[in-house]
């Protein structure tokens, strides 16, 4: 449960961040403002968590949340971590994030095949 709970708050803060940062960078971006809010509702808040957690940490990913990242779409993943990768706490291990991202969206289109 202190697991669960742990997570849950890591969720929350990734979002508060996310929701501060955003309309900072993409000011007279309404189309990029757009594609965010798009696509945040495509995937469940706990795999959003998951698949932060994957990227962003060493976790690992269930085979649900992998259907449900592939059924999100490379355009929206890479959207979203795009978005938390660019904060200035994270930025100078962005392309690790971003190849992290890139071998979870492999994996799970694998996943996915394989179902």
């Amino acid at each position: 449960m202190a697991k669960f709970n742990s997570h849950i708050s890591m969720l929350f803060i990734v979002v508060a961040l996310v929701c501060a940062f955003v309309p900072v960078y993409s000011v007279d971006d309404n189309e990029a403002k757009s594609s965010w809010d798009t696509c945040l509702v495509k995937i469940s808040p706990k795999c959003a968590l998951d698949i932060i957690t994957v990227v962003f940490g060493n976790a690992t990913i269930t085979d649900s949340c992998c259907h449900d990242l592939v059924q999100e779409g490379k355009v929206c993943h890479d959207t979203l971590i795009k978005y938390i990768a660019d904060r200035p706490a994270l930025i100078a291990c962005e392309s690790q994030y971003l190849k992290k991202s890139d071998d979870l969206l492999a994996h799970c289109v694998t996943i996915s095949k394989s179902a």
